[in-house]
């Protein structure tokens, strides 16, 4: 029986998809999470699932962030973008981070069934009225989402963290481990993205952000 993956912090949409996977998709077994952690541990705990839906705003992950390690380090499992943005340019962005659909959370319920069904079948699902080109990343844009790719699934958290704004000893009561844990992440997270420090650390994940975001988070006197 195929396992189909709903990722989206919203309870009424998160119905919604149910009720277009219910069509789309009979008889598939489906499984739910509200914030990025916890599609993180879904995906680990259903490796073989056949489809996941993904919403771009969640807790835990900014812009393409979540979709680029998912891409990463489940390569084989088709990730069908949902999101309140309506700009073909998103749209194309997120076809270009490997996505194989792309669904504004305005589609009728009609079109997200179709949708559904046509990445099923192999094919890649763009509405109409957004085009039907991907647009190539810019060079630092993709050259962020390859190295967050790498990151394992503990890093990738570290990492969301950090983006947020978050301090060491945060991050460590966060995730239950130690503080010297959280360094250890936090140097393996700067090797892999090619960073010297925190602040380096935060301006490379901003690159997968869907608007530009100049804040940066604060520095932490015990960072790694």
């Amino acid at each position: 029986m195929s396992e189909i993956l709903i990722a989206d912090d919203h309870p009424l949409y998160r119905d919604a998809l149910r009720r277009a996977l219910n069509q789309a998709a009979p008889g598939a077994t489906l499984y739910e999470a509200a914030t990025v952690p916890d599609l993180l541990a879904l995906v680990e705990a259903h490796p073989d699932a056949e489809l996941l839906l993904l919403d771009l705003h969640m807790p835990g992950a900014r812009g393409f962030s979540a979709l680029a390690h998912l891409r990463g380090q489940y390569p084989g499992l088709p990730v069908i973008v949902v999101s309140a943005h309506e700009e073909g340019s998103v749209a194309r962005r997120a076809l270009a981070h490997g996505a194989t659909g792309y669904i504004p959370k305005s589609s009728s319920a009609e079109t997200i069934v179709e949708a559904i069904r046509q990445v099923r079948d192999g094919e890649v699902w763009l509405p109409p009225a957004l085009g039907a080109q991907t647009t190539p990343l810019k060079d630092d844009e993709a050259r962020v989402a390859a190295r967050v790719a790498e990151l394992t699934p503990q890093q990738f958290r570290v990492l969301a963290m950090i983006a947020e704004g978050l301090l060491n000893k945060q991050i460590a009561y966060e995730l239950g481990v130690s503080e010297a844990t959280v360094k250890a992440h936090m140097t393996a997270i700067m090797r892999k993205l090619g960073c010297n420090n925190r602040t380096q650390v935060a301006l490379a994940a901003s690159q997968l952000a869907l608007e530009p975001n100049t804040a940066l988070p604060p520095m932490d006197p015990d960072e790694a």
